[in-house]
């Protein structure tokens, strides 16, 4: 079970009410902070709902509401609840795609799980919550449907060789793989599948983990060296196997591309187009790593083992490939002994990633099939693009280890900032968003809140600022001490920010002609989401300050 919630669903049953429960679990990292922001909205952490037999729609729909109101916050995510504040509990309001995805599937398995456990006389009322939260799923897949463009004349003969290896494998797919305007390849679904559907099963005797390396010749070799790790090692194998004709995967292998364009192989050109960003640093660190790592292993191990690594497959250009297609390609997997580790999995690699993904939870081998399903989270239609989510990355991670950006505004896009924590004293009345050891800012469009005392900033960031000009707590009342200060603080944030985009230069000056290569395009593209975060941030201000100063200009009247 999740350690973010206990399902709860067979206590203090009556025979006119049955209970249901989604308890905060107290082995959440993040248990204390979610505590407080359920009691300020009035839920209870160990709180239940009870379903009345044959109650009314309304009340049914009462009931779902609430569930899913105590849902949200129960799985926000860090970067969720620090922005979370007030946004994450409207009814009709969601934190994030994600977010909302879990927290109607976190619903929809209590409810299941209590279909199966409670009376016969109940399960009416279960089952029309159920369709219920069912309709929630569909609703919200309409709403962020993305139109899916094949382009027709690009060859997919050996996609399709590599489906039927699969398929004679043991493998199972309701997808095709294409090529998709503006994506590459890409996996569209063949019929229509619905929520709790299996896109793709994946037997593990065709997923690349660590055992082939213990049966390869270099095994012996790389085990006696300090520190080497799994991963290096599969990075190693995978470096020599790609060119074995009679491999396993070849198949696999045959479909890789001759280059992976991540941020990893940015040129120049590219590096100096992030100017002012904090990619260019992270890139060049990243960069700097590898080829660290690449030097400490060759040419040394092609000179010890000329025969089982030929220098002419081991150069650092091959080495810089084999990083990008692990880093790009990889997937973590909980194998049936409890261990977690990283693998390449042949066709579910196609599978592309979307901030609004159909397929979420993936990660763990199923003991009964010894397989790993790919099951929907939410429905996907005939000829539609199928999603994956990669995880909880912000689009400096996409850009430096995938090479994209994903489409639409990334709610992980957040600029750390380097503030000084205000060292006022704790008390048991401290305010919900006071306690955090680090700060951030995003885009303030993702905020519901731009009045006084919100502006689309995150709430710990606000606080910590109010309490470093005033250590002792004070309400959010619009007196003249409190506007004051308020003032104070965005002119400073304001003043900030502003230079933060003179840094990053005008927009204009990025204007190249239409043959620029495709890093120094991407590259540009990043430059110019950070751009669009922090005049955001520019602009809440200077709205928050104008409404500041009119409310201060009624308070000296």
């Amino acid at each position: 079970m999740d350690d973010k919630q206990h399902l709860i669903c067979n206590s203090a049953e009556t025979d006119d009410e049955h209970p249901l429960v989604l308890e905060l679990s107290e082995n959440d990292p993040l248990f204390e902070k979610k505590k407080k922001l359920l009691e300020s909205v009035g839920l209870d952490p160990k709180g239940r709902v009870y379903i009345k037999r044959s109650a009314r729609p309304d009340l049914q729909t009462s009931i779902l509401e609430s569930m899913l109101a105590r849902a949200r916050i129960i799985n926000l995510n860090e970067v969720d609840l620090y922005f979370a504040g007030g946004d994450a509990i409207g009814p009709l309001g969601f934190c994030s795609p994600r977010n909302e995805l879990d927290s109607l599937h976190s619903v929809l398995s209590l409810i299941d799980n209590s279909i199966s456990s409670c009376k016969h006389m109940r399960v009416n009322d279960l089952v029309y919550l159920r369709n219920a939260t069912l309709d929630i799923i569909q609703e919200f897949g309409n709403q962020i449907k993305e139109d899916t463009k094949i382009v027709a004349n690009c060859s997919s003969d050996m996609e399709n060789r590599l489906l039927h290896w699969g398929e004679s494998n043991g493998v199972v797919t309701k997808l095709d793989i294409v090529y998709v305007e503006g994506a590459g390849r890409g996996a569209v679904a063949r019929e229509d599948l619905k929520v709790g559907d299996v896109a793709m099963e994946i037997p593990l005797s065709v997923i690349i983990s660590d055992e082939f390396v213990h049966e390869a010749d270099m095994f012996p070799i790389l085990e006696k060296i300090e520190g080497m790790s799994s991963e290096t090692m599969l990075l190693l194998w995978s470096m020599k196997e790609k060119y074995n004709p009679s491999s396993k995967f070849k198949s696999y292998f045959d479909t890789l591309p001759e280059a992976f364009n991540t941020g990893l192989s940015f040129g120049v050109n590219a590096i100096m187009a992030l100017d002012g960003t904090l990619l260019l640093e992270e890139i060049v660190q990243a960069k700097e790593h590898l080829r660290t790592q690449y030097d400490e292993l060759f040419p040394s191990l092609c000179n010890d083992h000329p025969d089982i690594f030929p220098p002419e497959l081991y150069t650092w250009e091959r080495f810089l490939w084999a990083c990008e297609l692990w880093y790009s390609n990889s997937m973590k997997v909980m194998f049936l002994d409890g261990k977690l580790r990283t693998c390449l999995i042949p066709i579910a690699g196609f599978l592309n990633h979307s901030i609004w993904p159909h397929i979420m939870h993936y990660g763990k081998v199923d003991s009964t099939t010894n397989s790993l399903k790919f099951r929907l989270s939410r429905p996907c239609n005939a000829g539609e693009q199928c999603f994956l989510s990669y995880g909880n990355l912000s689009s400096s991670h996409l850009v430096t280890f995938y090479g994209f950006l994903p489409k639409g505004d990334n709610p992980c896009d957040v600029v750390p900032l380097d503030i000084d924590i205000a060292n006022a004293d704790g008390s048991e009345d401290e305010c919900l968003m006071s306690d955090w050891a680090a700060h951030m800012v995003r885009g303030t469009w993702f905020s519901k809140n731009h009045g006084i005392f919100d502006y689309g900033l995150p709430p710990p960031l606000l606080d910590n600022l109010r309490r470093a000009r005033c250590p002792i707590l004070q309400t959010n009342t619009l007196t003249q001490e409190n506007l004051e200060i308020e003032l104070e603080i965005l002119e400073d944030l304001h003043s900030t920010f502003e230079d933060m985009l003179q840094i990053l230069g005008d927009p204009k000056s990025d204007d190249r002609e239409d043959s620029i290569t495709w890093d120094v395009k991407l590259a540009l593209e990043f430059k110019e989401i950070q751009r669009k975060i922090m005049s955001s941030i520019v602009s809440s201000c200077y709205a928050g300050s104008k409404r500041i100063q009119h409310e201060l200009s009624n308070c000296s009247i």
